[in-house]
């Protein structure tokens, strides 16, 4: 008897990401020879725990509040204190006049740009992806039928090829995606980047007569180094939309929470606030988790501890330039992205391989020639990990 599936979701169920496949042969890996003996830097799971007070949040409504009403769903866009809260949260920081009712709760950033690209693209519509970029966005606009369209790197700094973008802006574009800080990379994007972006942009949706949406996917805000200034992309453009998760910022990567930010500067902000949460009906999201909603609201004002991402950045970054490698300094997240030691990434990052390497190539991210480090490991492990760089570098003649 013959079935008849669909064979895109066959081949996405069936076919782990690189990152993915890479964090598998890890886990099997340290179960023959030791985890203490592998350098894995495959996967971004914080390595941080969240702050206490996430737990004691946790505990105190689990104990606190009425179980029925904890436990069952919310509204569909999340709790309206929740909302509410976020609201303010946002403003204090950020020096806006936002409401709960521009906030909508989703299960992590994921979904948050599921349903950004659900609710604003129809078939056909294009959604411009700068590389290096996150790999599940091309699958995320897929599935909402637009056609992803990939902005080539900017290797010396990973910025934005305005000239490529310029080019790539077509009256069939619905949206363009921006990550900063950036995964893989680590750049944050210059003020100047940005407002050049927005002056594009808005030229652009001038000239076709309809809005270019920018969907700013944000997980990694709360991670920056230094002096490092990551600028608030709804000041500098008027049709933005933020995706939000704590994933990185609290530790809770596993708790799936999140939100999109539609403000009202957005052209037909209410109706575009309907779309998402339409896509979010459509696609059974239901409401997000409850409890988490809660939790997140009421610890929003905080993060982990991430001064150690620093720290394991500035190790890893002076130890890699050391040995011959070149890397363009990251200004956020806990990812690097140097230059493989030969044009073919794969190969390189399989020979990685012998010496317990474990970096993901960078022609997964849309940036042959490169692989990602994530450094959201003990410090030890990176200081462990360094003879096995030395040894990688020297077969390619560095010494």
């Amino acid at each position: 008897m013959s079935i008849c599936l669909n064979e895109k979701m066959v081949a996405l169920g069936t076919q782990r990401s690189v990152i993915r496949e890479l964090f598998e042969y890890g886990k099997q890996k340290a179960a023959e020879i030791g985890a203490e003996n592998v350098f894995d830097f495959s996967i971004g799971n914080p390595s941080v725990p969240s702050p206490a007070s996430v737990n004691e949040t946790a505990a105190k409504i689990l104990h606190e509040m009425d179980p029925v009403l904890l436990h069952g769903y919310t509204s569909a866009q999340g709790d309206a204190g929740v909302r509410a809260m976020l609201a303010d949260c946002v403003n204090r920081r950020f020096h806006t006049s936002y409401s709960a009712d521009q906030f909508y709760m989703t299960a992590g950033a994921a979904a948050a740009l599921c349903c950004c690209f659900h609710g604003l693209c129809n078939a056909g519509d294009k959604v411009i992806i700068f590389a290096p970029y996150f790999p599940e966005y091309t699958v995320f606009a897929k599935g909402a039928g637009a056609i992803p369209v990939i902005i080539p790197a900017d290797t010396e700094a990973f910025q934005i090829d305005f000239t490529a973008l310029e080019q790539a802006l077509t009256p069939d574009v619905k949206a363009v995606v921006v990550n900063s800080p950036n995964n893989p990379s680590g750049v944050v994007y210059s003020q100047d980047t940005v407002k050049k972006l927005a002056e594009i942009l808005e030229a652009k949706s001038v000239e076709y007569h309809h809005p270019i949406y920018l969907i700013s996917d944000e997980p990694y805000r709360e991670i920056v180094f230094s002096d490092t200034d990551v600028p608030f992309l709804p000041h500098y453009y008027n049709n933005t939309l933020v995706c939000y998760s704590w994933s990185k910022s609290l530790s809770l990567p596993g708790e799936r929470m999140g939100y999109v930010l539609v403000p009202t500067d957005v052209q037909s902000h209410e109706l575009v606030y309907a779309a998402i949460a339409g896509a979010g009906r459509s696609l059974g999201y239901v409401n997000a988790p409850s409890l988490f909603q809660r939790v997140c609201a009421a610890c929003a004002d905080e993060t982990s501890d991430l001064t150690v991402y620093e720290k394991n950045k500035d190790i890893l970054l002076t130890g890699l330039r050391s040995l011959g490698y070149s890397v363009v300094e990251p200004g956020g997240t806990f990812y690097m992205f140097p230059r493989s030691l030969e044009a073919d990434d794969t190969a390189f990052a399989e020979r990685a391989k012998a010496h317990n390497l474990l970096l993901v190539p960078g022609c997964g991210f849309g940036c042959p020639g490169h692989v990602r480090i994530s450094y959201c490991v003990p410090t030890k492990r990176i200081e462990a990990a360094m003879p096995a760089f030395e040894a990688l570098a020297k077969e390619y003649g560095h010494s």
